[in-house]
C-alpha cells in the first residue's frame, strides 16, 4: 500500500510542478535552491529497491540514464522558461510552450526507459526512479534559473522611451 501512496504523492507533486510553471512566479535568489532536490535525492537513494540485485549492471545503467534524462529535462525546462526583472528588482519566471515540449519529451523518454527495463527483466522501483529523476530535474532547473536571475538588471521605474536623451527644439512662443 505504501508504494501506491508514494506513487500518488509523486504524481501529485509532478502535477503541481507542471501546473505551477505556467503562472508567473518570483524566482528566489537565496542560496538554498539546492536543498529540496538534495532531500528528494536522498529519500530516493535510501530506498532498498533502487538497484535490482539480480541485474545490477542493467539497473545501474537504467538509473544513470534516468539521471541523465532528469538533468536534460531540468536544463531544457530552465532554458525555455521566460525570465524577466520587475521594476522593483524582483526576478520572475514563467514556462512557455517550449517548456511543455520539454516535459512531454522527458516523460516519453522515461516511459520508454521503463519499457526497456521491463524487457530486460530488471525489477524497477518506480517510486525511487521518479524521485531520482525529479530531484535531478529540479536541481538543474533551480541552478540554471538562479544563475540566469543574477544576470538580469531591474527595469528602471522611468524606463527610456524613444527619443529620450535627444535634445529637442527650444519652445517658441507664437503670436
Amino acid at each position: 500500500m505504501s508504494g501506491l501512496v508514494n506513487a500518488l504523492a509523486i504524481l501529485a507533486v509532478v502535477a503541481l510542478v507542471i501546473v505551477r510553471q505556467f503562472r508567473a512566479q518570483q524566482i528566489s535568489a537565496d542560496k538554498r535552491w539546492w536543498v529540496l532536490p538534495a532531500v528528494l535525492g536522498f529519500i530516493a537513494l535510501r530506498e532498498p529497491g533502487v538497484i535490482d540485485a539480480h541485474h545490477q549492471a542493467e539497473a545501474v545503467l537504467l538509473l544513470g540514464t534516468e539521471l541523465l534524462i532528469g538533468l536534460a529535462t531540468g536544463a531544457g525546462w530552465a532554458w525555455t522558461t521566460r525570465v524577466w526583472a520587475a521594476p522593483d528588482g524582483s526576478v520572475w519566471g514563467k514556462g512557455t510552450k517550449a517548456s511543455v515540449a520539454v516535459w512531454v519529451v522527458g516523460i516519453g523518454l522515461r516511459v520508454g526507459l521503463f519499457g526497456v527495463g521491463s524487457l530486460l527483466g530488471v525489477h524497477q522501483d518506480t517510486t525511487a526512479m521518479v524521485l531520482v529523476a525529479l530531484a535531478a530535474t529540479l536541481l538543474v532547473r533551480s541552478g540554471v534559473l538562479a544563475w540566469r536571475s543574477r544576470t538580469l538588471h531591474p527595469a528602471s521605474l522611468q524606463s527610456a522611451a524613444y527619443g529620450d536623451g535627444v535634445p529637442g527644439t527650444p519652445w517658441k512662443e507664437r503670436a
